[in-house]
């Protein structure tokens, strides 16, 4: 079975259909973009450039960076324009695709669920939080498999600063840090969520997961289990794409 997935992010736009026997992509995504400034239109534009690309004309799942109430309604916007507050995502890009079925999730909890199903998650109980690393920092909480919603920990304060901020590979960047004083960063954050959730298993996200052996071995001192995901940096993707199909299959 397959069905389209797109994944929303502050420096791009990328989707591909999924085949989802298997949790990985049916062909090669496609990438643009993200506008800038990010506004809603902006954005629905990049959408759909990415969607006719493969001449797409069923379900689609969309991951925006940020909180997504119901499935339809955002209610942050870190990441892209401020615009986007309000917005029914939904009804949006449904619109700009022509009228195709659309299924809107936060960007980490999509990725979340991808893991959960078919990567580094998968059989593991107890709580397991999945935090990507990119423009920002996403997360998703799972308490014996069920998905605890919009948590956003990128957010949290953390010595002062919001966690993101410092801790994100943006950061690295920005700040032209080493992969070891990055994971340092990291480690600090990693620590403030643990004593706040007590996690079984960090799992680490976003595109820096398929460069995970030049930071992993610089983070000490956490009591989880630390992984990369499997999925790397199409676990949105697929997590989209799964959550298109549920809703095409239950209609909620």
């Amino acid at each position: 079975m397959q069905i389209f997935g797109v994944d929303i992010g502050g420096s791009g736009i990328k989707g591909a259909p999924v085949d989802l026997d298997i949790g990985d992509l049916a062909q090669e995504r496609c990438k643009v973009l993200t506008p800038h400034p990010a506004t809603p239109d902006a954005v629905a534009d990049g959408v759909k450039e990415v969607v006719d690309h493969f001449g797409w004309t069923g379900p689609v799942g969309v991951t925006f960076p940020g909180v997504v109430t119901g499935g339809t309604t955002v209610r942050s916007a870190a990441n892209v324009d401020k615009s986007w507050i309000d917005t029914d995502a939904r009804v949006l890009l449904g619109d700009r695709l022509g009228g195709l079925p659309v299924t809107v999730v936060n960007d980490a909890d999509a990725a979340g669920v991808a893991e959960m199903h078919f990567g580094a998650g998968r059989h593991h109980r107890g709580t397991v939080i999945l935090l990507t690393f990119g423009t920002g920092i996403g997360s998703a909480v799972f308490v014996d498999g069920v998905l605890v919603p919009n948590s956003e920990l990128g957010h949290l304060e953390l010595h002062g600063h919001e966690a993101e901020k410092r801790a994100s590979s943006k950061a690295k960047e920005d700040h032209d840090l080493s992969w070891e004083d990055w994971a340092h960063r990291v480690q600090k954050y990693l620590a403030h969520v643990e004593m706040l959730f007590s996690p079984e298993l960090f799992i680490i996200g976003g595109g820096v997961s398929r460069k995970s052996h030049k930071f992993l071995d610089h983070i000490t001192g956490i009591k989880a289990e630390i992984v990369p995901a499997q999925l790397h940096n199409n676990a949105g993707i697929v997590g989209a794409a799964m959550r298109a199909a549920m809703r095409a299959a239950t209609g909620a």
